[in-house]
C-alpha cells in the first residue's frame, strides 16, 4: 500500500499521543477529594484545580486539533 493513501503520518500520531497525555495530566490535576457533609475541604477552590488544570486541558485539546489538521509533508 502506498504511503500517500494514509491521512496521518508518524508525526501526527506522536502529536496525538502527546496531546492525549497532556489532557490526562490536566484531568489528574483537577481531581482530588471533595467536601463532605461533616467536613469542608477548602482545597476544592485551589488555583491548581480551577485555573491551571483547565488551561492544561485546553492546551491539550487544541494541540489535538492541530495534530488532526496537520498535513503530512510529501517527500
Amino acid at each position: 500500500m502506498d504511503k500517500k493513501n494514509f491521512a496521518f503520518d508518524k508525526v501526527n500520531f506522536i502529536l496525538l499521543a502527546v496531546s492525549m497525555v497532556v489532557v490526562i495530566i490536566g484531568f489528574v490535576l483537577m481531581s482530588g477529594g471533595g467536601s463532605t457533609e461533616e467536613a469542608y475541604d477548602p482545597s476544592i477552590f485551589s488555583p491548581m484545580r480551577i485555573k491551571v488544570a483547565p488551561v492544561v486541558c485546553l492546551i491539550g485539546f487544541l494541540s489535538m486539533v492541530y495534530a488532526i489538521i496537520r498535513k503530512p509533508k510529501d517527500n
